[in-house]
């Protein structure tokens, strides 16, 4: 089933990692809300009729829509769309805008996943990427949401901020798994050039982790994770068994899905759609009943290495039929002398046509998709 995308991009402040588009000046937000409501009427056609099983509103923080801008989006999306009667709607939200209340609105509304941005449970690292949130309200808001009756909750966590031992991120894993939550998405801090840590490290003001101590935290998560009964079921991504996101299970099996909002992408195979990441510019186009976005046409080429990139990062590894069968790419014949490489360092397994990537191989996947690559 294909999949609706919703990009709310306000936030309260910039976190100085983050380089999605978004503005901390809510100025524009209704009329932005109701170009969305335009922009879905104008791509209706869009996913073909299929059957709508997974809706993610995402940021940005869409925890800052009010009750009627979530559920004009939802209604618009349910007159327009066959929505199936069990599809996943997620909320990505900060810790600061989730207060008894608010669960009791998005509930309402109809959200059945909470996507929390925790980041860190330690304040001088919430600190540093500059949240708008505390320490204490990390864990409060996570026993809120579970009070409330929220039983799908995913939250994230950022490692490899830089610190003189493992301590911190020991701690965070502690503080994790004593709140139970069902799924955990988890990266390493990512030095970007137009952010504030990007430029606070061209400036000599801020020094990143050496890749090797972040490498040892992604190790102490992975060995504690599979402790605790998480499937790694993408590289980034943790669940307990029957909560794997759909959505973003749905993005790296090439499932169709349409984007709305600035800066959202669309997939529908042969083609990808990406919206102006500008809010004004994306308000005024939809007022004229145009839809702003620039159009890129796949080859079989960039098919097949979409579907590398993705499956490999996966659980479900990468179907080594589908890629000849669909995209005329005989993998095993192009590369075998590497794939056996592979499997002797310890990094790759091809099992019933399928070859996935071990835990050893997962940390080095660009590098090793690179190499697989339909030229």
């Amino acid at each position: 089933m294909a999949g609706i995308y919703l990009h709310i991009p306000f936030c309260k402040k910039a976190c100085h990692y983050c380089d999605f588009h978004f503005s901390t000046s809510m100025a524009l937000k209704t009329d932005l809300v109701q170009a969305m409501v335009r922009e879905l009427e104008l791509r209706q056609g869009y996913l073909q009729g299929q059957e709508v099983g997974t809706i993610y509103f995402g940021g940005g923080t869409p925890s800052l829509l009010t009750r009627q801008e979530l559920q004009l989006l939802l209604a618009t999306i349910k007159r327009l769309f066959i929505v199936s009667d069990d599809a996943e709607i997620t909320l990505e939200a900060n810790p600061d805008d989730l207060r008894p209340e608010k669960l009791q609105e998005l509930q309402a509304a109809g959200i059945n996943r909470l996507s929390i941005g925790l980041q860190s449970f330690h304040e001088p690292h919430l600190q540093l990427m500059n949240r708008a949130h505390t320490a204490s309200e990390s864990i409060n808001c996570v026993k809120d949401a579970q009070a409330a009756g929220f039983s799908n909750i995913t939250v994230d966590l950022i490692y490899g901020v830089p610190a003189p031992d493992h301590t911190v991120w020991q701690q965070d894993l502690d503080t994790l798994f004593s709140l139970g939550v069902q799924h955990v998405s988890c990266y390493a801090l990512t030095i970007e050039p137009d952010t504030a840590l990007g430029r606070w490290s061209k400036k000599g003001k801020f020094k990143p982790a050496e890749d090797e101590f972040t490498a040892q935290q992604f190790e102490m998560l992975l060995e504690q994770m599979q402790q605790q009964a998480y499937v790694q079921y993408e590289i980034s991504n943790f669940s307990k068994p029957g909560h794997e996101s759909r959505h973003n299970s749905n993005y790296w099996r090439g499932v169709h899905y349409l984007g709305i909002g600035p800066s959202a992408h669309s997939f529908n195979g042969p083609t990808r759609q990406y919206n102006v990441s500008h809010n004004k510019k994306y308000i005024d186009a939809l007022q004229q009943g145009a839809v702003p976005f620039e159009l890129e046409e796949l080859t079989l080429a960039d098919q097949a290495n979409d579907y590398l990139l993705t499956t490999l990062r996966t659980i479900w590894g990468c179907d080594l039929g589908k890629l000849r069968q669909d995209y005329h790419y005989d993998l095993a014949a192009r590369h075998a002398a590497y794939l056996q490489e592979l499997q002797h360092m310890g990094l790759a397994s091809v099992q019933h046509d399928v070859l996935y990537l071990t835990d050893r191989g997962k940390l080095l996947a660009d590098q090793i998709t690179l190499e697989l690559f339909m030229s």
